[in-house]
């Protein structure tokens, strides 16, 4: 399962069941994929496809949502 977090701007901001435990968001759009780490900061995890524009902007909506995303990902995961 792969809840939705957000969806802003054409990107999909989603958690993978299942995975590992360090906090961390997936992002997709129709040009690629990046996961953001959330701890200790914000921070590129991986990239496939997105060009520097896109991880800036997709940056800046983890950054706006930061708190949204750290509670859904406690909802979900439940720590």
């Amino acid at each position: 399962m792969s809840p939705t977090v957000l969806r802003k701007n054409g990107y999909r901001f989603f958690f993978f069941s299942r995975e590992e435990p360090r906090k961390h968001v997936h992002v997709s759009s129709n040009d690629g994929e990046a996961k953001w780490w959330l701890e200790p900061v914000v921070e590129l995890a991986y990239n496939h496809r997105m060009n520097a524009r896109q991880l800036r902007e997709t940056e800046v909506i983890v950054g706006e949502h930061f708190g949204d995303i750290v509670n859904a990902w406690q909802r979900h995961f439940g720590n």
